[in-house]
């Protein structure tokens, strides 16, 4: 990020929400929640080329925690199996 201090210790972080399971069109690339597919067709290749495609893979949310720092405006990813074990 471009705001981002140089030497910020990013002391004052906010978790950020995570994402969940996400459909992403296998044609097209459109990623989109599985509640925003209505129709069950890709609602981008339907307003593109008039085809119903519906051929989708599922993208799952990371199993890392996201917070930002209120300072910077940094992205820090926490991932559990990096953390140290001690």
């Amino acid at each position: 990020m471009g705001n981002q201090k140089k030497g910020c210790r990013h002391l004052n972080i906010a978790l950020l929400p995570q994402r969940g399971e996400r459909l992403r069109c296998r044609q097209c690339h459109l990623t989109l929640k599985a509640e925003e597919l209505e129709r069950g067709y890709c609602p981008e290749c339907y307003e593109a080329s008039g085809q119903r495609r519906n051929d989708f893979e599922i993208i799952s949310h990371d199993e890392q925690t996201k917070y930002r720092c209120e300072d910077c405006g940094a992205i820090i990813a926490y991932h559990a199996d990096a953390a140290p074990h001690g």
